[in-house]
C-alpha cells in the first residue's frame, strides 16, 4: 500500500526536479527555502559510497571540524584522573570522571552526545563497549576521542567536529549546520564534510568512491547533488 504524502511534504517537492543533480550552492538554497518547521531544522548530508563495509580494509569512519560548527549544543563526557580531568572540566566538559563515571554509565544513564577518554581510562571504558558501541559513543583514537589532550578534544566537540561512520549499506551522513545559517556557512560545512570523507577512503575501495550525495533538512524534503559541486577547490 502506497504512503500518501501530506499536503506540506508535497508542497516543499514542488520545484525540485527529483532526477536532477544539483549544484550544492542551489541544493541548498532549495533546502533552506523549504525549512519551514517551528523549529531550527538541522541541515543534513548523505553520502553513497562505493565500499562494503563487511570488509575491514572498505570501513570508513573519521572526524570533520566544520568551519562553521554545527549548530548543536553537545554534551560532553571524558574519563579522566587527577591533572586531567581538572583539564576536561576547565575545557567546558560538562560530565567528568572515572570509576564514578563508569558505574552512572553501567547503570543506564547516558547523559551525554560525545565520549572522550585517556589512554589510561580504556581498560575501565572498553567494559563499557555493550553500552557506548551500539549508541556510537566508543571513545576511538582513530576519531580523536582517545587521547592525552583533553582540552582540544573537548573543543573540538563543543566546536562543531561531527564523527562519520559508514553504515552497512555503504551510507555515510551527518547533521552539518541549522536551517538558520546563511547559504555560504552551510556549502562551506557541507564541502568540508566531503573532504573529510574523501580522504578517509579506505585502501580496499574501488572504482567511483563517492558515488551519490544528497541534502535535506530534518523535515523536508532531499536534493540531489552533483558529487563534483562539493569535491576539491
Amino acid at each position: 500500500m502506497a504512503v500518501k504524502e501530506g499536503k506540506r511534504i508535497r508542497a516543499a517537492r514542488e520545484g525540485i526536479e527529483a532526477a536532477k543533480l544539483y549544484p550544492i550552492q542551489d541544493a541548498v538554497k532549495l533546502i533552506k527555502e523549504r525549512a519551514k518547521a517551528k523549529f531550527d531544522e538541522t541541515i543534513e548530508v548523505s553520502m553513497n559510497l562505493g565500499v562494503d563495509p563487511r570488509h575491514a580494509d572498505q570501513m570508513v569512519r573519521g572526524v570533520c571540524n566544520l568551519p562553521n560548527g554545527s549548530g548543536r549544543t553537545v554534551r560532553v563526557a571524558v574519563f579522566a584522573r587527577g591533572a586531567k580531568a581538572d583539564e576536561a572540566k576547565a575545557a567546558g566538559a560538562d560530565v567528568v570522571g572515572a570509576e564514578d563515571l563508569f558505574e552512572t554509565v553501567n547503570g543506564g544513564t547516558i547523559d551525554f552526545d560525545r565520549c572522550i577518554a585517556t589512554p589510561d581510562m580504556m581498560p575501565l571504558v572498553g567494559r563499557l563497549g555493550k553500552v557506548l558501541g551500539p549508541r556510537g559513543l566508543m571513545p576511538n583514537p582513530k576519531v580523536g576521542t582517545v587521547t592525552m589532550d583533553v582540552k582540544g578534544a573537548v573543543e573540538a566537540a563543543k566546536g562543531g567536529a561531527v564523527e562519520f561512520r559508514v553504515e552497512k549499506a555503504g551510507i555515510v551522513h551527518a547533521g552539518i549546520g541549522k536551517a538558520s545559517f546563511d547559504e555560504t556557512k552551510l556549502v562551506e560545512n557541507i564541502k568540508a564534510f566531503a573532504d573529510a570523507v574523501a580522504k578517509a577512503k579506505p585502501a580496499g575501495a574501488k572504482g567511483t568512491y563517492i558515488q551519490r550525495v544528497a541534502v535535506s533538512s530534518t523535515m523536508g524534503p532531499g536534493v540531489k547533488v552533483d558529487p563534483a559541486s562539493v569535491l576539491g577547490a
